[in-house]
């Protein structure tokens, strides 16, 4: 991440060209630099909100906007031999503020203007005005996958600066975040919002999807560029420059945002017929020294913050690793197929921290997990910033060196005194001898049982089982870890276990 003093007075040529496109969305040159530009004059002056669509559109209800679907004929670049299409989702009821879209070809760009013809609409939706200032809510980009000469989504976005892709064979779960601001502060959060897209025209047989966002908050604003590819995992290649018009004492960069409401470790609160549910299990964490970290999540009581400090982290993540269906026996949510989300930085973070943000939630509903890297550092205002990351949608990025825990499961020690902890481990070569291994159980806040470590024949890996007495404190750290001599046999296990 390279911070660096600027001017936010760019040359007269940029901020010319930066408003002529802002205000016509014409025919206009186009690179990376002019959206950069354009963030930065935005950051130069008062941050101003965007105008709201007309109130019809507002008082839509829930069935009456989903009920207006887009005409898949109608989609850009549909019956080309442009290997991606995209089409667009309509204003209203939860998007009040309308994106402007564009698409560049051989450097020019031109407006894609909204059209309700664009359209299916429900007999009970009613009139709904259109101007030539209406625009859409987002996007979904499709291209050809598993179906062959047929084509199918695999990324949106749509909404603030939320983003969410999937990988083959997966359905959507978690998302992604341009940006977080004040996330769990007592004052409240701020969401920057991607305001428009350009999206480039690819060339026939062209792998990937390049797509530029300008982002703007009363706090900062920004340029973005997605380079995606579609696959067994969806990868995106991220650029982001910020302009921050106030010092940002707390952003979150590369954020998560996923659902956790229970499963084996807290199942006793929920009235349900499914083992669990959740958009993912865990967060990973590759940290600079190269230890990997696995962080059951918690649906707590209140809300709940930790940070795990590092230094140029190597990746984390919020992960999905119950891959059966009989793990959630959900025909409908198909919880099973929901894919982890892997954050990969491109160059050196500096010092920071990985921070999950848990926050109580008593129906499926609700997003109530956020994961998110938070540098040491402010960002002042008047600089510019510059960071880049990979992120990758779907199922191989949960993939380690060390053998994974694949269940974390508590519950009252029946036959002795305070709380039971098991974890199953997946097999693994370094447990051809479980004698030879070393249990390291710890806790900074209770007294901890010795760990016991038995072949799981279902599994065919390890389990750890140990107890701990948590007395009258309302929360107790947990630390756990299998070792062979010297060297790491597992990764890491660490758990916040609340009253």
């Amino acid at each position: 991440m390279k911070l660096t003093r600027r001017s936010f007075l760019a040359s007269t040529t940029a901020l010319a060209f930066a408003r002529a496109a802002w205000a016509t969305g014409g025919d206009v040159a186009f690179d990376r630099a002019d959206v950069i530009a354009m963030a930065r004059d935005l950051a130069s002056r008062p941050y101003q909100a965007r105008a709201q669509v007309p109130q019809e559109w507002l008082d839509l209800t829930y069935e009456q906007y989903r009920s207006i679907r887009f005409r898949l004929d109608h989609g850009l670049w549909f019956g080309s031999d442009t290997p991606f299409n995209a089409d667009f989702f309509a204003p209203g009821l939860y998007f009040p503020r309308p994106v402007q879209i564009s698409t560049v070809e051989g450097g020019r760009v031109e407006a894609v203007p909204f059209d309700l013809e664009m359209f299916d609409r429900a007999k009970d939706v009613p009139p709904l005005p259109v101007s030539d200032t209406l625009g859409f809510s987002g996007f979904r980009l499709r291209t050809e996958m598993h179906r062959p000469g047929k084509t199918d989504e695999f990324c949106v976005f749509q909404g603030a600066s939320y983003f969410r892709a999937i990988g083959l064979h997966e359905v959507y779960g978690l998302s992604a975040r341009g940006l977080a601001l004040k996330t769990g502060d007592p004052e409240g959060e701020e969401f920057p919002e991607f305001i428009r897209f350009w999206l480039e025209r690819p060339k026939p047989g062209q792998p990937n999807m390049i797509v530029h966002a300008l982002m703007d908050s009363p706090s900062v604003a920004g340029a973005y560029r997605f380079d995606i590819t579609a696959g067994e995992d969806c990868q995106m290649q991220v650029e982001a420059t910020l302009f921050p018009r106030t010092d940002l004492t707390h952003v979150g960069i590369a954020p998560g945002t996923s659902m956790f409401l229970f499963d084996q470790t807290n199942h006793n609160r929920f009235d349900d017929f499914r083992p669990a549910v959740h958009d993912s299990d865990g967060l990973m964490i590759r940290n600079g020294a190269g230890e990997v970290i696995w962080r059951p999540l918690a649906n707590p009581t209140r809300l709940q913050i930790s940070s795990f400090v590092d230094m140029n982290p190597r990746g984390f993540g919020l992960m999905q690793r119950k891959r059966a269906f009989s793990d959630y026996a959900d025909l409908e949510a198909q919880y099973h197929r929901r894919p982890g989300l892997w954050v990969e930085p491109i160059g050196d973070w500096g010092k920071g921290t990985v921070t999950l943000v848990e926050i109580p939630a008593d129906q499926e509903i609700y997003d109530n997990i956020v994961a998110y890297w938070r540098p040491a550092e402010p960002m002042a205002a008047g600089t510019q910033v510059d960071l880049a990351y990979r992120l990758t949608w779907g199922e191989a990025p949960q993939r380690t060196a060390m053998p994974r825990v694949i269940r974390t499961a508590m519950g009252e020690n029946t036959f002795g005194e305070g709380r039971l902890a098991v974890i199953d481990f997946e097999p693994s070569e370094l447990f051809e001898d479980p004698d030879a291994l070393s249990v390291f159980v710890q806790s900074p806040h209770a007294e901890t049982s010795d760990g016991v470590l038995q072949r799981n024949p279902d599994t065919g890996g390890l389990r750890l089982a140990f107890s701990f007495q948590p007395g009258d404190r309302d929360h107790v750290e947990l630390r756990a870890q299998l070792r062979l001599g010297e060297a790491p046999a597992s990764e890491v296990w660490l758990y916040r276990w609340t009253a």
